[in-house]
């Protein structure tokens, strides 16, 4: 008699980047710090103690939590311009992952712009209401086009796979 074929191992979920876990540890703190009121060195404490925290980019996660924390209302600032409401009307989901994609727009441009607004979609998707990444990636390609103009006017003018656009003859 045959033996009973043995069960397929269970598939782990997609690989987290270390880069993407510091973003949702990020987004987490910020959640925590609208909602507790505690002191952004409390709350980056408690993320620290997270299981999730040394699978986590620690620099990137570091400069991104100092950077968030000490401009929250300079990057909301900012945003306005781009919101179809108050600020203050926004989820506090949204309202952090906006303030995680301004960071990185006007602090990394290393990051290509397309990146930071795809990073910041996937935790919406992930972590936001229905139809909240929409509304995340239109305010951040609106603010992209206003902190990163030449960058957004190199890739309008280049294909979609993002070769540059040849000229007619």
């Amino acid at each position: 008699m045959a033996e009973p074929a043995a069960a397929a191992p269970a598939r782990a979920g997609p690989r987290v980047s270390p880069r993407r876990r510091a973003r949702e540890l990020a987004l987490q703190g910020l959640y925590a710090l609208q909602l507790a009121q505690a002191s952004p060195a409390t709350v980056r404490q408690q993320l620290a103690e997270d299981p999730a925290f040394d699978k986590a980019d620690g620099t990137f996660f570091d400069a991104l939590w100092k950077g968030v924390t000490a401009e929250d209302a300079a990057l909301v600032g900012g945003l306005a311009p781009h919101l179809d409401r108050a600020a203050a009307e926004l989820s506090p989901i949204e309202r952090s992952i906006l303030v995680i994609g301004a960071w990185e727009l006007e602090h990394r441009p290393e990051t290509p712009y397309r990146v930071v607004i795809n990073e910041a979609v996937e935790l919406a998707k992930r972590y936001g209401g229905i139809d909240g990444h929409k509304f995340v990636n239109g305010v951040l390609d609106r603010h992209a086009a206003s902190v990163r103009a030449a960058e957004v006017a190199a890739r309008s003018r280049a294909d979609p796979k993002g070769k540059p656009a040849t000229r007619a003859r």
